[in-house]
């Protein structure tokens, strides 16, 4: 199920590291699919010394995972730095921040049960661990609880083909104000990477890295020939990016960022247009056969 949710997803330009992470990480989400089942029966059998190897490697993966190597990964590939260090120095730093911010909570919460003289039995690791899974459960329960009631509204309101018409029209209008604006931040950018690029001389020691936005700047054109800037402007700070290598990353990374987001605008609105296209088909066959059947009806009738 997870190699196939991968081929199924996965975009041609994810790194293989990234698909191994993300295969292996769903899998020992979904482990306890195999694992429940096999505590049980070796409980059963009384025989269930082995089956603790197996929770625990489930356990400590997904924890890792999460709280480690996927905000990492994450941040790495969000960074627009040149170098595989820089780009891990850039996502550590930012992850640091976060976990700051959510140890300092975290800590205000430990003090608060101190002076409040609240004990608990497990001490400081059996709290913690029940609030990781005190989290774990608010977050299922709101999850499926979500899931449980979205499903079977959004196929009740499909069943009215009116309603969903009009629902799909003004979500095509919405998406294509959003791809708009997507355009034109991606337009920004690259008149902003293509002007830099020219005020900069080829001794420039910044040059090397201009050369690498001006090669992805190219193989976006290479793939989506279709793609033309319009409307690009430039603004009062937007030539600041020949300083230093900092800025050149901000550059990419701002580069990058109004790439991606054009992309999924453009295909969430391909999307909902096919959609409408496709109902307004259907219910535009479903009337002509409507209409030949009465007519069928009338010609027997005389």
């Amino acid at each position: 199920m997870v190699m196939f949710t991968l081929r199924y997803f996965a975009g041609p330009d994810v790194p293989r590291y990234v698909l191994f992470t993300v295969g292996y990480t769903w899998f020992c989400s979904l482990s306890f699919i195999i694992l429940v089942p096999a505590d049980i029966w070796t409980t059963i059998i009384e025989h269930n010394g082995g089956i603790s190897f197996f929770w625990s490697w489930s356990y400590w993966s997904t924890f890792l995972l999460t709280w480690a190597v996927v905000p990492i990964i994450q941040g790495y590939e969000d960074a627009g730095d040149f170098t595989v260090a820089e780009r891990l120095k850039t996502s550590v730093h930012v992850n640091l921040v976060f976990y700051l911010c959510v140890g300092s909570i975290a800590l205000f919460g430990l003090i608060l049960l101190i002076i409040l003289h609240k004990n608990w039995s497990g001490g400081v690791i059996g709290l913690a661990m029940a609030c990781s899974n005190t989290f774990g459960l608010v977050t299922g329960a709101f999850l499926l609880g979500f899931g449980l009631s979205e499903i079977p509204k959004g196929i009740w309101r499909n069943a009215d083909w009116t309603t969903r018409q009009k629902v799909l029209s003004h979500k095509v209008a919405k998406m294509a104000v959003k791809l708009d604006d997507a355009h034109q931040e991606l337009s920004n950018a690259i008149v902003v990477a293509q002007a830099t690029s020219k005020q900069m001389s080829k001794r420039d020691p910044l040059r090397p890295y201009m050369s690498i936005i001006d090669n992805m700047l190219l193989q976006m054109f290479s793939k989506d020939p279709s793609f033309k800037p319009q409307g690009g402007r430039l603004g009062e700070n937007d030539m600041d990016y020949d300083t230093d290598e900092k800025s050149m990353a901000t550059l990419r990374r701002q580069l990058k960022r109004a790439r991606e987001e054009y992309y999924r605008y453009k295909s969430e609105y391909m999307s909902f247009v096919t959609e409408a296209l496709e109902l307004e088909d259907t219910i535009k066959n479903y009337e002509h056969q409507q209409c030949h059947w009465m007519e069928i009806y009338f010609k027997l009738q005389t």
